[in-house]
């Protein structure tokens, strides 16, 4: 059999902030629609903390964070809250539902953070990590409440914040969330993890040019900032900026080299330079650094498709799903490495899969086409499966779908219809040739059986009739045999009476004794 192209997807927004769960697709168009957003504040100007006294120095100055003078007029910003401080037992357990929840037993990770918080109500990241257990298991509003109950405790944690922010986005709240993180962000100007979530919010509507200047506001607060680095870099990326995304992203990676969503990024970026060997590095390391990194799998998945190496595609894939049940991408990718082993039911039920998250995404369309173009489906018959293909095709063109290859698809398509109907006219009359042989057959060896029954009663009248003319011509022979022997004796003369005597018969005269001589 040979394996037309399957039509696989690299996580669209993977350069988006994905540190666990799917991220939502990216509009592909340019600009945005609606009003600009308001601005918003920069960031107030906080102060370096004093490098120690030194011997014969004066007071040490202080920098701003971007360098230069501050801004006049800052407003003051209440200090960050104090780090909490939680005992080994605390420790212990939110350790223990880690470990369980990188082993994927979400119910033993969900015991061990709901026992971190009942040890300590403040820990903040046991509400975050709930929240991540039940986007996984796909309770988005028990997800939700959860990162709010984390950001509630700590106004400024990231993670919480990114969260929040995919989750909204993945369910077609992006621009609500954009309005309550700018409201947020009135209030908290300092909140650079609310900013860092304006700017994903932004990404995800295809907002980039204001997206790109809340992240430099971020960076001139923060020049270290890794996560501003990889929104910055993925606006650059959406505007064909390749190589400045790439050097972005690689001062990302210079200030943390074990980020693994700066890998992935990267390896977006590879792969838009045409450098696929460095690109499929980049994805493995990001899997490797961040197991449920359910973008970067994917990716990595992706490219080991496209490379014909299904079984281990399947399984870096198997692994993007479990982390993130509701990433359409990783689902059909992952459909297309069943294809690629010829597990066809696997295939058939993640194509199924997306289209239900996904109804307008040409391409399950596509390769569902192609699967009941190019296999045999238990179950459906030939002409109907290769109709079924075409009506999947024409589908993936009205969802805006294009590929120069579907009219010859179509084509080949239709051509196995009519291939099927000859083959099943041929075979129709074959069994009706086969079925008036038989017919014929079964005649004349009725035909047969009756001349061979009549010749075996003619047989044996025959043999009766000569069986009763042997016997009579015998009756009539010997018949007529005692006739003649019966007239043969009485033509035969009687021999002369004989007279009885008593007397003895007179002696027959001895007969005179001779000798024997040799005189004549």
């Amino acid at each position: 059999m040979t394996l037309l192209s399957r039509r696989g997807v690299l996580a669209p927004a993977a350069l988006a902030l994905a540190l666990g769960c799917a991220t939502t697709s990216q509009n592909t168009q340019s600009g945005s629609s609606g009003p600009a957003p308001a601005e918003t504040p920069e960031v107030p100007y906080e102060a370096k903390p004093a490098a120690p006294a030194q011997p014969a120095a004066g007071p040490a100055a202080t920098t701003p964070a971007a360098g230069g003078a501050a801004p006049a007029a800052a407003p003051a910003t209440p200090p960050p809250p104090p780090e909490p401080k939680y005992d080994s037992s605390t420790q212990a357990s939110f350790r223990a539902g880690v470990d369980a929840a990188n082993k994927g037993d979400w119910d033993a990770a969900e015991r061990a953070f709901k026992d971190t918080l009942n040890r300590n109500s403040k820990a903040d990241y046991a509400w975050t990590n709930l929240g991540t257990l039940e986007e996984h298991r796909g309770n988005d509003s028990d997800a939700e409440s959860d990162y709010r109950k984390a950001i509630a405790i700590r106004p400024d944690q990231l993670s919480a914040w990114e969260a929040l922010a995919r989750l909204s986005c993945r369910r077609g709240r992006c621009a609500q969330f954009e309005s309550e993180v700018r409201s947020t962000i009135a209030q908290q100007p300092a909140n650079l993890a609310l900013r860092v979530a304006l700017v994903f919010a932004l990404v995800q509507q295809n907002k980039l040019d204001p997206a790109a200047a809340e992240a430099k506001k971020v960076l001139k607060a923060d020049e270290r900032n890794v996560k501003a680095m990889q929104l910055l870099a993925q606006v650059y990326f959406s505007e064909q900026k390749t190589e400045l995304a790439k050097m972005v992203l690689e001062n990302a990676r210079a200030v943390d080299s074990g980020d693994a969503a700066t890998h992935n990024a990267l390896g977006l970026v590879y792969l838009a330079l045409k450098q696929k060997p460095e690109a499929l590095d980049a994805f493995k390391q990001a899997s490797a650094l961040k197991p449920d990194f359910a973008e970067a799998r994917n990716n990595f998945g992706a490219l080991l498709n496209e490379a014909q190496d299904y079984e281990s595609a399947a399984r870096e894939l198997e692994m993007a799903v479990a982390a993130a049940p509701g990433f359409a991408a990783a689902r059909l990718n992952l459909g297309n490495a069943y294809r690629g082993k010829l597990d066809l039911p696997k295939a058939m039920t993640q194509y199924k899969e997306v289209l239900k998250l996904k109804p307008e995404l040409p391409d399950t369309y596509f390769n569902l086409a192609i699967l009941h173009l190019d296999s045999e489906v238990p179950g459906l018959d030939t002409i109907e499966r290769y109709r079924t293909s075409i009506d999947y095709f024409q589908k993936f063109r009205e969802k805006g779908g294009r590929d120069e290859r579907v009219e010859q698809y179509l084509k080949d398509a239709t051509k196995g219809i009519e291939k099927e109907e000859r083959r099943r006219e041929r075979e129709k009359k074959d069994a009706l040739k086969k079925a008036q042989k038989a017919e014929d057959d079964k005649k004349k060896a009725a035909d047969d059986a009756k001349k061979a029954e009549e010749d075996a009663k003619k047989k044996a009248a025959d043999d009766a009739k000569k069986a009763e003319d042997d016997k009579k011509k015998a009756e009539e022979d010997a018949k007529k045999k005692a006739a003649e022997d019966a007239k043969k004796a009485a033509a035969k003369p009687a021999k002369p009476a004989g007279k009885l005597t008593d007397e003895a018969p007179a002696p027959t005269p001895a007969k005179p004794a001779g000798k024997l001589s040799d005189d004549k």
